[in-house]
């Protein structure tokens, strides 16, 4: 089997660029399911469900949009009620006061620019209040597939746990999450952009812990320069 395919002959020392392709492998296969955790039936709820999971478990986002997305189906389902009675129905997700104007202005930009619906570009999507990369990439990638294959601006989800895997395993020596997410952009092939920030997102709940990684039972153990193995 080749070196790059087996990961024979390279250490945690070898550059990312010949760490990356067996990194991507091993774990790709240790997660054949990864995929989003939060429930959305459509490209609205999934923003919305996104902005909720800022600082929140996706199990929590889940319970509230549960009941939330029976109330609110439309943009303009929104803005028919205050900010404060939106605020109270996602209260339990945390920082809701701030999500509750995120997601208004958002609706309030989708309704005036885009026609009531959730555009398909990430140079559109980040213009949406309280809209980043992070948060346009989820959006897109799940909602708009063949459009995140393609679009020039796509890119790579990084979110807390990407973003410490990222620096763990080598890929990136920075902490803004625009810099992670170029570095990772640069290892990893683009096809495997949006597939593997969910690979790297379960081997971050599952394995690489904040607190308490389980190195020894790391697939990609013996390519990590922070391995405790």
């Amino acid at each position: 089997m080749p070196e790059r395919a087996s990961g024979e002959g390279l250490t945690r020392t070898s550059p990312i660029e010949a760490r990356a392709p067996v990194i991507v492998r091993r774990l790709t296969e240790a997660y054949p399911g990864a995929t989003v955790a939060l429930r959305f039936s459509n490209p609205l709820e999934c923003l919305v469900a996104t902005i909720l999971s800022a600082r929140c478990t996706d199990e929590r986002v889940n319970l509230v949009t549960a009941t939330l997305f029976t109330k609110y189906r439309a943009p303009e389902d929104y803005l028919a009620v205050t900010e404060e009675e939106l605020a109270a129905d996602i209260k339990p997700t945390g920082f809701f006061n701030q999500k509750a104007r995120s997601i208004r202005g958002a609706c309030r930009t989708i309704m005036e620019g885009f026609g009531g619906s959730v555009p398909e570009t990430m140079a559109e999507l980040i213009t949406l209040p309280g809209v980043a990369r992070k948060t346009a990439n989820i959006v897109q990638g799940n909602s708009y597939p063949g459009r995140h294959a393609v679009d020039p601006d796509a890119g790579i989800a990084v979110d807390t746990h990407v973003r410490r895997l990222a620096q763990r395993l080598g890929f990136s020596e920075q902490t803004d999450p625009d810099k992670v997410e170029a570095d990772l952009m640069r290892a990893i092939p683009r096809p495997q952009w949006f597939p593997f920030t969910y690979v790297l997102i379960d081997h971050g709940r599952a394995i690489c812990q904040a607190r308490d990684p389980k190195c020894e039972r790391c697939p990609v153990s013996d390519l990590c320069p922070a391995s405790r193995v």
